[in-house]
């Protein structure tokens, strides 16, 4: 009897993250627009942001780790601080909320290394999550005595110093791998929808879907470039990927088989998502969403199951789950 094997909980991840996104770049788009000057993409920018990432991608097959390593932390302290700076004029009940925040984990971080590091490591972690307790204190208490509507840099600072001291002391702990690394993958992931999405137009938005997702088809089939940049940048901790569990679970060499999917992947469906709920309105958005979480699904099918492929690109089930709905879509709004 042949067994086939599936999994349904990527999908429901890819459906709940985008939907999250979605919604979540709608109601900051204003804010975060103001900082892009109100800029658009045009074709010419659409398409160089797509040869922009296939020329990361090679380079992070030739450079050094190390090299690696710095390129992404920087960027991903760039992303916390823009995106911390734009809100951190908020008013009393959510100064307080944020502090507190920062104030628990990092507490509760100080607390982790005594488990997971060993004795002369613990110390430095404690003194340093201990120093960032204080200072996320002090801030709080600074802010209170200024005024709401002013932007603080000290407040954006803390989500970025936070990350950076859980990847030093944690990164090939257990505690990193998966928790923490599926937290900020998430979290990134929501990010740069939020960021990146307000630069789109419906137009931009297909020119953007259809090179990335032919790029993405000769890296993986032909090149093998991202399977090998993925290998590369993931070996380092690095938050470029969610990694799961099946469900239900499948045991591949007497351990759980784990599935992982990149945040470009994410990127991709929201910026699709975001686009049509602009377009089309929040019904056929969260259709669309649905429609390529399932094609995902069935795409899963062929990795989990004997066949000719090792890796699949993810960018293809999700363009062909999204463009039976925009298509749709559109006949029906020139109809009416």
């Amino acid at each position: 009897m042949v067994c086939m094997y599936f999994d349904i909980l990527m999908p429901t991840i890819l459906f709940v993250v985008t939907v999250a996104a979605m919604f979540l770049s709608k109601r900051t788009e204003a804010k975060l627009k103001a900082t892009m000057e109100e800029r658009e993409f045009k074709s010419r920018d659409t398409a160089l942001l797509a040869g922009l990432i296939t020329f990361v991608l090679f380079i992070v097959v030739f450079v050094p780790s190390m090299t690696i390593l710095i390129i992404f932390l920087f960027s991903y302290c760039s992303l916390l601080f823009t995106v911390s700076y734009v809100f951190s004029d908020m008013k009393k009940k959510s100064l307080i909320l944020y502090c507190s925040i920062f104030i628990v984990a990092s507490v509760l971080s100080s607390m982790a290394t005594l488990l997971f590091l060993h004795s002369n490591l613990s110390i430095i972690g404690i003194l340093a999550f201990g120093s960032l307790t204080l200072y996320s204190f002090f801030a709080l208490l600074y802010s209170l005595h200024g005024a709401e509507s002013k932007h603080k840099w000290y407040l954006a600072t803390l989500s970025p110093a936070l990350f950076l001291l859980l990847f030093f002391f944690f990164n090939g702990t257990v505690l990193w791998f998966p928790f923490l690394l599926d937290i900020y993958g998430i979290t990134f992931a929501l990010l740069i929808v939020m960021y990146l999405s307000s630069l789109f137009n419906w137009k931009t938005v297909f020119i953007f879907a259809a090179l990335i997702t032919m790029l993405d088809i000769i890296l993986v089939w032909v090149t093998g470039t991202m399977v090998q940049a993925a290998n590369a940048v993931s070996g380092l901790g690095l938050p470029v990927l969610v990694a799961f569990p099946t469900l239900p679970l499948i045991m591949a060499n007497g351990s759980i088989l784990i599935l992982r999917l990149g945040l470009g992947d994410f990127f991709f469906a929201g910026i699709l998502a975001t686009q049509t709920l602009k377009k089309f309105g929040k019904k056929t958005a969260l259709i669309s969403i649905l429609t390529m979480s399932v094609s995902f699904g069935i795409f899963e099918l062929l990795l989990l199951n004997p066949s000719v492929f090792d890796a699949l690109p993810a960018t293809l089930p999700i363009i062909l789950g999204w463009l039976p709905v925009a298509g749709t879509a559109m006949i029906l709004a020139q109809k009416k």
